[in-house]
């Protein structure tokens, strides 16, 4: 199942996943960050999971490429997701202009307004809202008390995590004298295939046109995506990361928690961004940056290297300025 090698006794019965500071006989483990390595020695997981035969030091193991793979493919055999069967809830709220596909769970208090479509075997969690015109694919999973302003497009096999907003205004204003005159906000959120967006997540509709999130790209919780961003395909958004209005994000990019993009900019493809780091300009993509304003990381190292050599220099000249005063 996961494409790995055996070494040890063949025959073992496992009958749980556990991580591996905790796990017990029975149990199956794996080591995907060298900083559990210390546990080897100590766990009482009947076989693990490992990058080099050499981690086994002689114990029950399966060797594969990539621990960290082979371990959710485990989990998935021993935590299957259960199959869905037509289940509406009497106290669901769907227009009558609706279609719903076979095989749509759609739990208690949810509200589907008219005109929304959604797709085979997807599920409608508890007191989700969703608005009028939006189109879900198949295989979809909408969590509790999420909600699809009007028009949104979800591709199939879609995750929304619970208390996730998409489709609300995007932050558009023209400053006045006396007021702030809001600019209407006539877009729509177009979510990809195989896309998840965690909770507490908020994706801002276009002012014209539409805000993207490429197949397969993945978001984390707290993330806020403004009007008119692209997301590429295949791209990596961990927690409380703020991408400003138009902005242009690349296939296969990594942002880290925390850090900020400026409107109007763009991020090449296959970048990697460091957490906490604050990008202000168009970035060219194929290599990592990091810092304020961010830069490719090697730059951001030698510049801090400086920075400590500066403050180091400075601490020692204070030091002999002293002792001259004194003598």
């Amino acid at each position: 199942m996961v494409n790995g090698n055996i070494f040890g006794d063949p025959n073992i019965e496992i009958c749980e996943v556990a991580e591996i500071q905790n796990a017990k006989n029975g149990s199956i483990s794996f080591l995907g960050n060298n900083m559990y390595a210390k546990y080897l020695e100590t766990t009482e997981a009947s076989a693990t999971i490992v990058s080099d035969k050499s981690l086994l030091s002689g114990r029950n193991g399966i060797v594969v490429d990539n621990p960290q793979l082979a371990i959710a493919k485990v989990l998935s055999l021993f935590y299957p997701d259960e199959p869905l069967s037509q289940k509406i809830d009497t106290k669901a709220h769907i227009s009558t202009s609706s279609k719903v596909g076979i095989n749509v769970t759609i739990e208690v208090g949810a509200v589907i307004e008219s005109g929304v479509k959604i797709g085979d075997n997807s599920f409608v969690g508890a007191n989700s809202f969703i608005g009028r015109n939006t189109k879900i694919g198949s295989g979809c999973k909408i969590y509790q008390n999420a909600v699809l302003y009007h028009s949104t497009i979800m591709g199939n096999n879609s995750i929304i995590h619970s208390s996730t907003v998409i489709g609300s205004d995007g932050f558009g204003f023209i400053p006045g004298d006396e007021q702030h005159h809001k600019i209407p906000q006539t877009g729509r959120v177009v979510i990809g295939e195989n896309v998840e967006i965690g909770a507490n997540s908020a994706i801002d509709r276009a002012t014209i046109g539409e805000t993207i999130i490429g197949d397969m790209s993945k978001l984390d919780n707290l993330v806020h995506i403004g009007h008119n961003v692209q997301i590429g395909k295949a791209c990596l958004i961990t927690a409380q990361v703020g991408i400003a209005g138009s902005t242009k994000i690349g296939d296969n990019c990594q942002i880290g928690g925390q850090a900020g993009v400026v409107p109007h900019v763009e991020i090449g493809p296959n970048s990697i961004i460091a957490a906490k780091s604050g990008v202000t300009k168009s970035l060219a993509g194929n290599q990592m940056y990091g810092g304020y304003p961010a830069r490719p990381i090697r730059e951001e190292h030698k510049r801090n290297a400086v920075h400590r050599e500066v403050l180091s220099i400075k601490k020692k000249l204070n030091h002999l300025i002293q002792n001259a005063n004194k003598d």
